[in-house]
């Protein structure tokens, strides 16, 4: 479809792309006003459109294994893009600079790439995740508990905001589809031209399962009235209308899984240390236009309460307006321009009339409309909005600064006179999604993590140090949890595999370890050994068995051998090489054996020498010394395969191995992992 010719959105439900009867609404661009596009949902049975997903999505995904689920979100990146250029045409129409529709664009493809990495590396490749160690549940060992995350059987509906039309879909997807939860996605619909064109292509790549992935373009209708107890709903936006979802009948009634992402009020704190002329100072003025001027302000996370030590005012106003001075504001796709426009000419008239409420408690110390907004047709028509600067000099008696969020580039300067006030000020925003520090004195931020942490989801510590690579205070990351508490929504997504498992069912299993080891794919200590023919270390990836296992010869460790170690190794501790020293030791009755030489020792017990399908050991994990290993002490050792990993896209596959040795009276001296690569073929 010719977008920019006023062509009706359609929607993809139930395997097909749909346009909705009835009045459209229209969808005008933000630069020029002229209509990009129409979007109605009338007369969609969203009753089926549910249906649709968890009858035919769901089975398609959870038939997938975490890896294979990931691999597909890999190839759906780069098909992606592929694409991007198009994207990008398409998204001036929203009013965002290239360096806006990056963040937009091409994070969202980043958040799909950095999921798929997350699921081939931190999940196994099955369909159950194993949360956790076993938990002991009877003395001999025969009854035991072990956590687990199974998939759901429902639809995850994905409630848009308008500001971030292609990153608010994909990093939503990203965990709900590695957890093998279907997709519908509700855009807003001011920019759901730019979400339809990215699905459409995402659609058409043929990467997805069949009902993965469905699209409403328009109102969801009586889509909530449809939901079950195995479903979940994501929402960003304003909070009001997240406080009506919240409260809808279905959710309650059905306890469902319910994540909104709202309104934020966020405060940047500028240390007493980073007096003008300072890193900090410089490094905390450029964050503050960033976060006023990128997506013209409309970012969830950007920094509307800048605190500042009351010294520093006048020099921070005065950085804040030369900075703002040069900015040029237009056709976002016009080199030069370094702003764009709001979404609408609505949303210029409601940022403005939330200045005038926020100037009630404070005075405007900079505002740019008078010089700085475009002339001619783009006046009459585009969405343009000046940045706003002000200042609040009574922050405790004037409340406006911390309960109206003007969504636009507009920021208030808050005074404090220590680091109590800055605390409290920062948490008068009821509820933060991110807080950042600008500061080099490090007791400072410790004070300020340690006052603020209740009241925030992510705190940002900027000085000097890490500046350079700082992703900033309004960047979302994948490997971080988004959300915050109270007025932010009191959710979470992303945070790594935190956000996959808000789509599964954590569930407390009791049983047998040998029927907990073949449930969840992963040998429990307890669990009836397998013993057959042949070295494991002889058999490739697929011979193996969960469960395998060698008891090995025994080898005596002698003085000799220690003293030896400790020659080879050049660790000569005491307990190992000083009798009397060691006697005095509360652990020890006189001279032991080094704790790595005791794990050489047992690699040299259960290694099979030979080349083979064993192609390297990557690592120990969960390394623990139990008892202490004396000259004249015998070692053996019980070898299990505990956990086999296929790589989907090698000739290999990880196996995990649980080495426990003994001694000669059968205590266990030394337990841990052992990880190895093993050739498939």
């Amino acid at each position: 479809m010719e977008k920019g010719l006023g062509m009706r959105l359609h929607s993809y439900i139930q395997g097909c792309w749909k346009a909705g009867r009835g009045r459209p609404v229209p969808l005008l661009s933000a630069v020029d006003g002229r209509l990009v596009a129409e979007v109605s949902s009338e007369g969609f049975d969203f009753s089926e459109v549910a249906a649709f997903g968890r009858q035919v999505g769901g089975p398609a995904l959870r038939e997938l294994t975490f890896h294979q689920r990931a691999l597909l979100l890999k190839s759906l990146a780069q098909h992606l893009l592929e694409h991007k250029e198009e994207f990008y045409r398409l998204s001036r129409e929203t009013g965002a600079t290239r360096d806006d529709s990056w963040i937009d664009i091409e994070g969202g493809i980043a958040t799909l790439f950095a999921y798929s990495g997350k699921g081939r590396r931190e999940l196994p490749n099955s369909h159950v995740y194993v949360d956790g160690e076993p938990e002991p549940l009877s003395k001999n060992g025969t009854f035991v508990g072990q956590h687990i995350y199974t998939p759901m059987t429902g639809v995850a509906v994905h409630i848009n905001a308008f500001n971030f039309p292609c990153w608010g879909m994909l990093e939503k997807l990203a965990p709900s589809f590695i957890a093998g939860m279907p997709c519908i996605v509700k855009p807003a619909s001011q920019t759901a031209y730019l979400t339809e064109l990215m699905a459409r292509r995402i659609l058409e790549s043929g990467i997805l399962p069949k009902g993965s992935l469905q699209l409403i373009c328009g109102s969801i209708g009586d889509l909530l009235d449809h939901l079950s107890a195995q479903d979940a709903v994501t929402f960003t936006g304003s909070s009001g209308t997240g406080l009506m979802l919240r409260r809808h009948p279905a959710l309650l009634r059905h306890s469902i899984r319910f994540t909104m992402e709202a309104d934020s009020l966020n405060a940047s704190v500028l240390g007493p240390d980073a007096q003008p002329g300072t890193p900090e100072f410089d490094l905390y003025i450029a964050e503050v236009v960033r976060e006023m001027t990128v997506k013209c302000g409309q970012k969830c996370t950007a920094i509307r309460r800048a605190l500042v030590p009351r010294a520093f005012v006048q020099p921070v106003i005065e950085a804040l307006e030369a900075r703002l001075r040069n900015l040029v504001i237009g056709d976002p796709w016009i080199p030069g321009v370094s702003m764009g426009a709001l979404a609408s000419r609505a949303q210029c008239s409601e940022v403005r009339e939330r200045v005038n409420r926020i100037a009630q408690g404070a005075r405007i110390v900079y505002d740019g409309a008078a010089t700085q907004l475009p002339e001619g047709p783009l006046a009459r028509q585009g969405a343009f909005f000046a940045p706003v600067v002000l200042y609040c000099d009574s922050p405790f008696e004037n409340s406006q600064v911390h309960d109206i969020e003007a969504f636009g580039p507009v920021t208030t300067i808050v005074p404090y006179d220590d680091g109590a006030q800055a605390i409290e000020l920062a948490n008068r925003g009821q509820g933060s999604l991110v807080g950042s520090i600008f500061t080099g004195d490090d007791e400072f931020s410790r004070q300020l993590v340690l006052g603020i942490g209740a009241w925030h989801g992510r705190v940002l510590i900027v000085n000097r140090d890490c500046a350079a690579e700082s992703t900033g205070h309004g960047s979302p990351l994948p490997g971080l949890i988004h959300g915050g508490p109270g007025r932010a929504g009191g959710g979470e997504e992303m945070g790594g595999i935190r956000g996959v498992l808000h789509y599964m069912q954590r569930n407390a299993l009791q049983g047998s370890p040998t029927t907990l080891s073949r449930i969840t794919g992963k040998w429990i200590r307890g669990a009836e050994p397998l013993t057959k023919p042949g070295h494991p270390f002889r058999k490739r990836l697929g011979e193996l068995e969960v469960g395998e296992s060698i008891l090995t010869g025994k080898r005596q460790l002698t003085l000799a051998d220690i003293e030896h170690f400790a020659k080879l190794s050049g660790d000569r501790f005491y307990a190992h090489m000083d009798e009397a020293a060691a006697r005095a030791n509360p652990f020890f009755e006189g001279r032991v054996a080094h704790g790595y030489f005791i794990v050489s020792a047992a690699a040299g017990l259960f290694v099979d020498p030979a080349p083979g399908p064993v192609l390297a050991n990557y690592g120990l994990e969960n390394l623990r010394f139990l008892a202490p290993v004396a000259p004249g002490d015998e070692i053996q050792v019980r070898f299990t395969c505990k956990q086999i990993t296929p790589r989907e896209t090698e000739d290999y596959g990880e196996v995990r191995w649980d080495c426990q040795v003994f001694n000669q009276a059968g205590v266990l001296v030394a337990t841990y992992d052992v990880l190895t690569l093993v050739a498939k073929h």
